[in-house]
């Protein structure tokens, strides 16, 4: 039985860190090829294992520091059915892999976790398609259909809650919630957006959170931003501040860069932007906004940007 899922801590006002940019940290920092971007590769070599092991470890490390709680964000933003034939794994690796790595965080959760920290598992489940760009879009009813192989596998695992993260369009978000609600399991939606602060799909923040709230029955547990520097969303957080669907976000894991998703794709190294900014932008909106309490990072952050962070907003 999962630990959290029938009562989700960070549903609370207690502060939770999260790690950073996975894929980012082992290409550029570590050195570690990662075709696809998947991280999920890294589960098929006993060198990757122990990467994934030290790269968690570093982050829990940050969170114990500053006495917080943490979310083990799994490593299978790109492990769904058609990331693991690009990968040209066999087909029971799609279950196999999927599986190791949660069962990757309920080994970290035993080691780590005391009755000073909370530490929750998340399934995570990417785009279907690229992250950056809401191309080849599926109907509610297919996203339902494909991402739900995914979601039982993580509702038949010690996984407290899925993460559906970078989402860019609202069919494959609400798809993927609805798996959730079939399957029993919490969810939270992740959208992204671009330097406009919109979503690839032309919604507003306002408009993909209402329409998968109508569309879900209000099931998500609670939204996220990621996969874009504060600088994109921060005017559109106070456009909307006082209104009550703005109330149910309350997590932000931002990139370091303020390049936008066409310049990142073509970027071959490492922006790392500025830290001291970015931390100082995560204050100022956990100051506006306290409902705010799930801080971690995404593209081009690593464990030096957490700490930044975790300094200023506690």
């Amino acid at each position: 039985m999962a630990k959290y899922r029938s009562n989700l801590p960070q549903l609370s006002d207690e502060l939770f860190l999260t790690d950073g940019g996975l894929e980012t940290s082992m290409i550029f920092l570590k050195g570690i090829d990662l075709p696809y971007f998947a991280a999920i590769d890294l589960l098929n070599s006993q060198e990757g294992y122990d990467a994934l092991i030290n790269y968690y470890i570093d982050y829990i490390k940050i969170a114990k520091k500053f006495n917080t709680n943490f979310i083990l964000e799994s490593p299978t933003w790109r492990s769904s059915p058609d990331w693991i034939n690009k990968l040209e794994f066999s087909p029971a690796s799609f279950e196999i892999l999927n599986k190791k790595a949660i069962s990757l965080m309920e080994k970290l959760r035993q080691q780590f976790e005391d009755d000073k920290m909370k530490m929750i598992i998340s399934g995570c489940i990417g785009p279907r398609g690229d992250g950056y760009k809401a191309d080849n879009k599926m109907t509610v009813a297919e996203a339902l259909e494909y991402h739900s192989q995914q979601v039982k596998l993580y509702e038949e695992t010690e996984a407290d809650l899925v993460s559906a993260i970078t989402m860019n369009y609202v069919e494959e978000a609400v798809g993927i919630a609805l798996a959730c609600k079939q399957n029993n399991i919490p969810v939270t939606i992740s959208f992204t957006v671009e330097t406009d602060g919109k979503l690839p799909d032309g919604h507003t923040l306002k408009e993909a959170i209402s329409l998968t709230e109508e569309m879900t029955d209000n099931y998500p547990a609670y939204y996220m931003i990621n996969c874009a520097h504060t600088t994109h969303f921060m005017e559109e957080l106070m456009k909307y501040e006082s209104e009550s669907w703005f109330k149910k976000i309350k997590g932000i894991r931002a990139n370091a860069s303020k390049k936008s998703h066409a310049e990142l794709d073509e970027s071959t190294e490492l922006d790392r932007g500025d830290l001291n900014e970015l931390s100082n932008h995560y204050s100022d909106i956990k100051k506006r906004y306290p409902q705010f309490n799930i801080f971690g990072g995404c593209c081009g952050t690593d464990h030096e940007h957490i700490h930044s962070i975790a300094e200023n907003v506690i």
